[in-house]
């Protein structure tokens, strides 16, 4: 019988902590500059976030670039580069299986920094700033 989560559809502990540590190996192979593309010579590439298959045999990686967005050159080189990567996470971590990675652009800090723009425009600062005592606040559009 298989065991229940708290939220169905949730990762489990462990899907969380593998994803952890592949994370740290990967990010361990990119300080050490390992890798021998032309197309990420020199390029620091940062692994935000790793997401596992519950079967632990996909990891699905996040990746940026230091101050600007991941070109998708480099995402192909990654995807190139992705036997010699498999390699070293399978050393680094143990499994029964190598994990299969798969590279994404992660664009959670271009979210991020649409929605701090959104916040700071003025209509919305308005709707911020507290009332005084007393006043109401205007009706909205729908409850016109």
């Amino acid at each position: 019988m298989p065991k229940k989560t708290a939220t169905p559809g949730a990762p489990s502990q462990r899907m969380l902590r593998v994803a952890e540590e592949v994370r740290h190996a990967l990010s361990a192979v990119f300080l050490r500059g390992e890798l021998h593309d032309p197309d990420l010579d020199g390029r620091h590439i940062t692994v935000t976030e790793v997401r596992a298959s519950p079967d632990l045999k996909h990891m699905t990686c996040f990746v940026a670039a230091l101050g600007r967005a991941v070109t998708p050159e480099e995402l192909k080189a990654l995807k190139r580069v992705q036997p010699f990567l498999r390699t070293q996470v399978a050393r680094a971590v143990r499994l029964k299986f190598a994990p299969e990675m798969h590279f994404q652009p992660d664009t959670a800090l271009d979210y991020a920094m649409k929605i701090d723009a959104v916040m700071r425009r003025p209509e919305v600062q308005q709707d911020l700033q507290p009332r005084p005592a007393g006043e109401q606040a205007p009706p909205r559009e729908d409850e016109r």
